[in-house]
Formats: C-alpha cells, structure tokens, sequence
C-alpha cells in the first residue's frame, strides 16, 4: 500500500482549469486522446501500475469545496459562475485512464471528452513522479535543506529585482515538497515572488493562481482547423472567452517565427506578452522586441514570461540581457520544486489525437524551437513542416 494521493481538485495547473472553462464553453463536444511519455527513460518498479491505479482511483473522490469555489470566485473575477458550478458538480472518472506496465516500462493514455480529460495530465505526472521516488526508496534531502535552499534561490532573485512565480506541480518530487517551497516562498516580505501555478497551493498560502493557456490549445486548433490557422483561430478563441484577460500568449507550438507571422498587430496590443518555452532565451527576446518595435509598440510596455528549464544563472543571465529592453518574468519549475538531491524526472503527457466527426483520429503534434522536442507522429510533422514551410 502506497499512500500517495491528491488531496485537493485543485491540486493542478491553473491554465489546466482556465482551458477548461473555455473548451466547455466552445468544445463540448470534442474528443481526445493523451499520452504518457517518458523522456528521462525511467525504469519503474514491478507494482508501479497497481499503486497508480490505486492514487488514480481515489481521485474520484475529490470534489470542489465551498471555500474553494469562493476563493475561485474572489480571485479569478474573468472565470464565470456557470463554470464554478460546473467544477463544483464535475469529479474524475477513472475509467478515461489507462495503466499498463510492462516490465519497467510504463504505458498511460486517456481518452475521453476534452472537457472531462482535460484535468489529468498534470495530477497523473505528478503521481507518477512522486510514486517513482517512493517506490525506488530514493531519500532526499531534509525538510531544512529543502527550505534553506529555496530561501536562499528567493533572496538570489529578490537581489535581482525580479518577478517569479512557482511553476513546478507536474515534476515536483512530492506534494510535501512542493508544500515546503511554498512555505519558504511565503515566508519573506523581501520576496519577488509573486504567485503560483498550482491553484490549490496559491490558496493555501494566499498567492495569486497563474496561468493562462497551454500547447494542447494550440494543438486541438491545428487539428480542428489546419496548421495554417492554428495559432490564429487559438488566440482568437482565447480572446472571445476572456475578453482581454488571461493575456500570456503562448508562442511556441509551431516555432516562435511561424507565431511572429499570425501575432499581428491587433494580438500584439491585446495580449499584455508573449510565454518563452523553448530554444534560445535570449534569441527569442530579440525576435520579441523587434517584433513589438515593428509593429509600433513600446517593448517596455510589454512583457515575456520565461519558462524553459530555469535556474538561478539563466534567470540572471536572461534579466540582465533584457534590462532596459523589455519587461521580464519568470515562471520556475522543477529548480524549485524538485531540487531535494536527486535527479528530476524527465516526463510528460501529451495531447495525441482530436477525433474528428467521422470519428477517425487526427493525430497532433508540437513543433517547438528545439528540434530535438519535437513531438508527435512523424508523418504529421512533416506536413505540418511543409505546410508552415519550416526549414530544420
């Protein structure tokens, strides 16, 4: 028996839950498929599939309670009541997920409703990781190791004079962990911190949820309506839901200059920046910059979120390069919250296939700006690369 579970429904991303209200409101209907994959080829324990059911299987359970849903209201005034009553009324079915292990490999998909799948990717890494540490009898560091050290990364950025928020759920060692960040994070007037990805702990420490939308938006879009209006029709979609809220536009799902094409004037004055999620940091700022110049908006009016596998020296490397130039902030992961000791885990869970009206599968894919992340059937991208003209 292995007692690791979730203990909130809010234990998730916050652009999970803001991309939620917005495929029920305009996607009711639309059917998904994720995947699993295990980048960090990591071998996993016999029983490791039994003790995911099991964390998996309890989430049913969980449900949206009254202290959340008023946070949620108080907080997030651009999120409808409908939705809330919806999240209030919504549980998760276990049977949209399956566990198969063979060996030390391990296969999950879900399959469902995009509406009702949507919520699993970042818990179910999140398990996984956790149960991997567990079941491997890895120890970590101390709880005063773990609290020290992010004291020490929150004065480090604090000295920097820079905005960070806490990025780290679906890679965290733990949920205890990623509870002790937190408590250090909180702990400090002096701090820059400014919020958390992870809506259930933004709650519980009084941070402000952060998050807007994530590649899977961008991919349904390429699936539902063609390479070409992918990043167009997404942000489009994005706008008729929010209004001019929410306004971090993701730019790399097809490469950041396939982006810079389609962020035409009337999207770079609505969204307030632009989400760096990989390739050349620095590189990215200056296409970002131009692109604002060209286009007759000040760059210091507007910021970048950068989110790409961040540590201290990046962040001051980063900072320093756009001082002046542009706004910077910083959204940081699994430097924060799996820093206890061991090597991280290197996993995600993809978007794979929109089932389209004849219900065949269209399969989806991400051509980000690193070569090497590509992601997605192999066919697939080679349309998408010729259809966006994208040289390797």
């Amino acid at each position: 028996m292995h007692d690791v579970r979730l203990n909130s429904i809010l234990d998730n991303d916050f652009y999970k839950i803001t991309m939620q209200n917005a495929v029920v409101k305009l996607f009711p209907s639309s059917i998904v498929k994720y995947e699993f994959i295990n980048r960090g080829k990591h071998q996993f324990p016999a029983g490791f599939d039994a003790a995911l059911k099991e964390a998996v299987n309890k989430m049913a359970e969980l449900k949206l309670t009254k202290d959340e849903k008023k946070f949620m209201a108080r907080t997030c005034p651009y999120i409808d009541l409908p939705y809330l009553d919806f999240l209030e009324g919504y549980h998760y079915d276990p049977s949209e997920v399956k566990i198969h292990q063979e060996g030390s490999e391990l296969s999950v998909t879900v399959e469902g409703l995009w509406y009702r799948t949507i919520l699993w990717e970042v818990p179910l890494l999140a398990l996984i990781s956790e149960l991997h540490y567990e079941m491997n009898h890895m120890e970590r560091d101390s709880n005063e190791i773990v609290m020290n050290r992010t004291l020490e990364k929150a004065a480090s950025l604090a000295r920097l004079g820079v905005n960070f928020a806490e990025f780290g759920t679906r890679r965290r060692h733990s949920y205890k962990v990623q509870n002790l960040v937190m408590e250090a994070l909180t702990h400090s007037k002096e701090s820059t911190f400014i919020g958390s990805s992870n809506v259930h702990f933004a709650m519980k420490y009084g941070v402000k949820p952060i998050g807007t939308h994530a590649h899977e938006w961008f991919m349904f879009h390429a699936a539902e309506y063609g390479f070409k209006m992918a990043n167009e029709l997404a942000l489009e979609h994005w706008v008729d839901v929010y209004r001019g809220d929410l306004g971090v536009a993701l730019s790399d799902t097809y490469t950041t200059d396939v982006f810079f094409q389609q962020f035409d004037k009337k999207f770079a004055k609505l969204f307030d920046g632009v989400r760096h999620d990989s390739g050349d940091p620095l590189e990215f700022a200056d296409k970002t910059i131009a692109h604002y110049t060209n286009n007759g908006i000040n760059p210091l009016f507007k910021y970048i979120i950068f989110s790409d596998a961040l540590n201290l020296e990046k962040v001051e490397e980063i900072t320093n390069y756009c001082k002046g130039k542009i706004g910077v902030s910083f959204g940081i992961g699994t430097n924060l919250t799996n820093d206890v000791g061991l090597k991280p885990m290197n996993i995600v869970m993809k978007l794979i296939g929109v089932q389209a009206p004849n219900k065949e599968w269209i399969a989806t894919v991400k051509l980000s700006d690193e070569h090497g992340k590509y992601t997605g059937d192999p066919k697939m991208i080679e349309l998408a690369k010729e259809f966006l003209r994208i040289k390797d």
